[in-house]
């Protein structure tokens, strides 16, 4: 079974199409989490994700927000604005969907996770230190992980208070033998990484292989958009840096 890994989409239209169009054929889509937020097309992206064949999808903390389960004012102003437009532009349907889901679950040998197994909807795993702490709040042999926007490999290691890091390889595959990993595919709607290309994964289930890819999409498209909405500028110009 080939599995399409999807996080952060957080309202990019442009980039969520290019994704499906780059990824090619597979059989479910396993989707991290905050599916709006910062981006101009909340409601086009949650039908399009909903479209998606045996999916399994969480939620994240901007979809959290939107909801009210969150306060907005946690976030930076920026952010802020974007979930009070996203408030106020969601279809009743939407956010119903988005009360309907889960920000951890397990399938197969996997636990998913928005944030981190620790704290499912906040916490960011930046660092070794913060990883290794994890490994302890899981039983399977992976866990994948989002929200930081940032693609990396944890792991586990016998040394107290840390792991291995690895960054992607976009070139080769990644085996999943014996080691317990943490993996982060990336941001589809805004990558953090100084790659502004959507980030995204494949899971093949059948040979053990998790690869990492990029998409490339049309920013200028999303950053009208946002533009025409009346965005925060940095918002906008975020997107096309990758940062």
């Amino acid at each position: 079974m080939r599995i399409l890994i999807l996080s952060d989409i957080h309202a990019n239209l442009a980039a969520l199409e290019a994704v499906l169009e780059s990824a090619g054929e597979y059989d479910a889509v396993w989707c991290l989490g905050d599916l709006v937020g910062y981006g101009p097309n909340p409601n086009e992206c949650i039908e399009c994700v909903r479209s998606l064949p045996n999916l399994i999808c969480l939620v994240g903390n901007h979809d959290k927000a939107v909801l009210g389960d969150l306060d907005v004012n946690t976030f930076n102003n920026d952010a802020r604005y974007a979930l009070l437009w996203t408030r106020d532009t969601l279809k009743p349907q939407n956010i119903a969907y988005l009360h309907s889901l889960s920000p951890i679950t397990e399938i197969e040998a996997f636990t998913l996770a928005h944030a981190s197994p620790r704290q499912p909807v906040w916490e960011y795993i930046l660092n070794r230190l913060i990883a290794s702490e994890n490994f302890g709040y899981f039983t399977t042999p992976y866990c994948l992980v989002g929200h930081t926007h940032v693609p990396v490999i944890y792991q586990e290691s016998d040394l107290v208070g840390d792991c291995l890091e690895y960054l992607p390889n976009y070139e080769s595959p990644l085996v999943l033998n014996s080691e317990r990993l943490i993996i982060n595919p990336g941001s589809v709607g805004q990558p953090r990484d100084a790659n502004p290309h959507a980030a995204y994964a494949l899971l093949n289930l059948e040979t053990r292989t998790w690869q990492y890819r990029r998409a490339i999409y049309d920013i200028d498209r999303t950053q009208r958009q946002m533009r025409a909405r009346n965005f925060p500028e940095r918002l906008i110009l975020r997107i096309a840096q990758g940062w």
